[in-house]
């Protein structure tokens, strides 16, 4: 399938830096002088077992707002015109549309589409954090020449139609795609974007994103705070505060935010905690965990992990154990356990039971 060829407006434009907000940014038709807020933080959630994060949304969709995150984004627009914003940067984007923003450059791409038009799909993404490809880049240098790409995507760079129609079909089957396959496909993106020509940089040389400044807005400040003491207690009523706002009115803003609500949110990065503790300590007890990660109770802790994991932390870890003992097999004891086997082949069939048996 083709995709049509990606145009930038002769309108597009520099705005001030700060004088957009979630409000202008998810609007196109107002005034961009009239807003004064900062950009929200985005909370990127790469699952356990996964290096990095592939998703796609329609529109409209709650992370279309002026946000930044720490993370690389790599974002292909599939359906819908409209206009994208990044950093100091505005233009104007069509279906081929292809970024790749770097850390903490705020962006959003708005459609132009009437209010009561939901679009099923409309973009495709992938995220992932500059110590994941900084650590892939060390250990491959065959992938070195993706680094000036990634440099360059700190101003925002846009790619040229042939590079997003080349990454198309990849684009979309990493969405779905599972283990080893999905490493072989993002590889395969990077090969293509560090080989792409007609680059073009977004934001103007002189605009340096704030990321500290960005985190002095009061939602930014209770979703760092969650970060930094997730397994302490701590309830709506503290966060509010951090924010500067009423309970209901912080609780309206983080499902808006986030997609959920508190304690939704809370569980899942607590569960996901306890994944990853019981996939690098071996030793460690259910029980201990539950506590470290911010439980009291372990049967509501297991409740909970069963409910956000589809398995208890038991079975989690069983099977961990199963895929370890596999990999063993594999690497140093298949040829003993082959030998072993043919053995009692013989046994079988060739002796007695009671030879068998011993």
């Amino acid at each position: 399938m083709s995709v049509p060829e990606i145009t930038v407006s002769s309108s597009e434009s520099r705005y001030k830096v700060g004088r957009l907000g979630a409000k202008g940014a998810a609007a196109t038709r107002i005034d961009l002088e009239e807003t004064d807020m900062e950009p929200d933080l985005e909370v990127v959630q790469i699952r356990p077992g996964e290096s990095f994060a592939a998703w796609s949304h329609g529109y409209p969709y709650r992370t279309v707002r002026w946000h930044f995150h720490p993370e690389y984004e790599l974002h292909q627009v599939v359906a819908t015109k409209g206009r994208y914003f990044v950093g100091d940067f505005i233009g104007e984007f069509e279906p081929g549309n292809l970024v790749l923003t770097g850390p903490n450059l705020p962006h959003n791409w708005v459609s132009d589409v009437p209010k009561d038009i939901v679009v099923p799909l409309r973009c495709r993404i992938i995220q992932f954090s500059e110590g994941f490809i900084s650590g892939v880049m060390t250990a491959l240098p065959e992938l070195a020449a993706l680094g000036p790409v990634l440099e360059l995507s700190r101003r925002g760079v846009l790619f040229s139609r042939e590079t997003s129609h080349e990454i198309a079909d990849l684009m979309s089957e990493v969405m779905d795609a599972q283990g080893v396959r999905r490493i072989e496909l993002f590889m395969s993106i990077a090969g293509l974007l560090s080989r792409a020509k007609g680059l073009r940089m977004l934001a103007s040389a002189s605009y340096l994103p704030d990321p500290s400044g960005y985190m002095s807005v009061g939602i930014n400040k209770a979703l760092a705070f969650i970060r930094e003491n997730l397994t302490q207690p701590f309830d709506e009523a503290d966060l509010a505060a951090i924010a500067g706002q009423s309970t209901n009115s912080f609780s309206r803003a983080f499902r808006q935010h986030t997609g959920m609500s508190l304690v939704q949110y809370v569980k899942r990065l607590r569960i996901n905690l306890a994944c990853q503790i019981l996939m690098s300590d071996e030793q460690a007890s259910i029980t201990s965990i539950c506590y470290e990660v911010g439980y009291n109770n372990l049967s509501n802790f297991n409740r909970q992990f069963l409910a956000e994991k589809g398995m208890t932390p038991s079975r989690f870890r069983r099977l961990l154990l199963d895929n370890s003992n596999t990999a063993k097999l594999v690497k140093g004891g298949a040829r003993k356990y082959h030998l072993n086997q043919r053995e009692k082949d013989r046994a079988s069939h060739g002796g007695s039971r009671e030879e068998v048996l011993c």
